[in-house]
């Protein structure tokens, strides 16, 4: 069951965490920021293969933790468009550009990786 979001433990090996209710940036668990799981504040890609938990599961999580969630990811949002001195007009229109661009700099990357 999920009972609170929260950041969680950064693995300093970064390692791969697969469910559970600890680590940050680990995939399909609870309660943590992360992908694949459920109850998390924010997403957080530590670069590992995602797990995905079921749709259903992700319904069952109580509206106070997802409310709970909402406003956490939305503080840690605002608190690093400070920290890289950014209003959230320019954050939206920084999407709107990057957003229409988002697939050709995707297929430039997988050209450029090539390359490489």
């Amino acid at each position: 069951d999920v009972s609170s979001p929260k950041h969680g433990k950064v693995d300093p090996d970064n390692m791969p965490h697969v469910g559970g209710n600890t680590w940050a940036g680990g995939t399909g668990g609870r309660d943590t920021a992360g992908l694949g799981g459920k109850g998390g504040p924010y997403r957080l890609d530590a670069g590992h293969r995602v797990y995905q938990i079921s749709q259903a599961e992700k319904d069952a999580v109580p509206e106070e933790v997802k409310r709970a969630a909402r406003e956490m990811g939305e503080k840690a949002f605002k608190r690093r468009l400070k920290e890289i001195q950014m209003s959230e007009y320019d954050a939206s229109t920084y999407e709107r550009f990057s957003g229409a661009v988002r697939r050709q700099v995707q297929s430039l990357r997988i050209i450029l990786d090539n390359l490489q």
